[in-house]
């Protein structure tokens, strides 16, 4: 059987920041349809990862293909600017902090980069955010304000704005880590949706249940490095890595 296309790339992916070297050579694929959740401890590279992925973060050195596409890359910064806003609208990324505009409402949260990015039409584009808005329950909340929502609803709101660009890949970067504990369910309820649909998602996650019950493979960084990689039965089944063990049975006493 043939496999999907990889969609994510990357050769000796390197990040530093200053003298700090924080990515020490990422060899990486992520393919059309795979849900990857990336768990390690705080400081392990993993947000770093992902944001290098979308080109908030330039990396240092190493090889990154997304979509099919080398990009091309040099010290300081992107060499193609065009090319960078180009695979983005195809790569929407989720915040843990929402990022919501706040001197828009929902609804016009959602409207605004298929309108004045893609250039699509206004009234349908209105009729999409209606329809996702509904579909993450804020059908209610439309022309609320940020402010006026719970930490839940913003997020369910982000992930519906990302949902707007049409994206052939979702990244999330631990997108329930600012929400009260009784608000994460909700935002992860919308998360297993997605993943059931066969969209290509990685993830950036503290939370070990959602990650093994989801993910159709996990990637554990420590220290820069990936440490451990496999499906989810195989790594959260104990002894197929000493170092992902003790993480997770550190995080079970957390």
């Amino acid at each position: 059987m043939t496999l999907p296309t990889p969609v994510i790339v990357t050769e000796a992916l390197r990040k530093h920041f200053g003298p700090v070297e924080v990515l020490r050579g990422i060899d990486f694929a992520a393919r059309d349809g795979e849900v990857v959740s990336i768990l390690g401890a705080s400081g392990s590279g993993k947000s770093t990862f992902l944001r290098c992925l979308n080109l908030l973060e330039v990396p240092t050195a190493g090889r990154l293909h997304l979509l099919g596409e080398e990009v091309r890359l040099r010290a300081g910064g992107a060499a193609d600017r065009r090319q960078v806003d180009r695979l983005r609208t195809d790569m929407a990324m989720v915040f843990q902090n929402f990022c919501l505009w706040s001197h828009m409402t929902v609804l016009e949260n959602l409207e605004e980069a298929p309108v004045h990015v893609q250039r699509r039409n206004r009234a349908e584009v209105r009729a999409e955010a209606e329809v996702l808005l509904d579909r993450v329950g804020l059908t209610a909340r439309a022309g609320a304000y940020p402010a006026q929502l719970s930490g839940g609803q913003q997020q369910r709101a982000a992930i519906a704005r990302a949902l707007m660009m049409k994206p052939r890949v979702l990244l999330f970067d631990e997108p329930t880590s600012a929400l009260d504990p009784e608000l994460v369910g909700e935002v992860l309820q919308v998360m297993r949706d997605l993943a059931e649909e066969g969209r290509t998602m990685l993830i950036v996650t503290h939370e070990m249940a959602f990650a093994r019950d989801v993910s159709s493979r996990i990637v554990f960084l420590d220290k820069g490095v990936i440490a451990a990689e496999g499906p989810p039965a195989r790594l959260f089944g104990g002894g197929a890595s000493d170092r992902f063990d003790q993480f997770v049975s550190r995080f079970a006493q957390g």
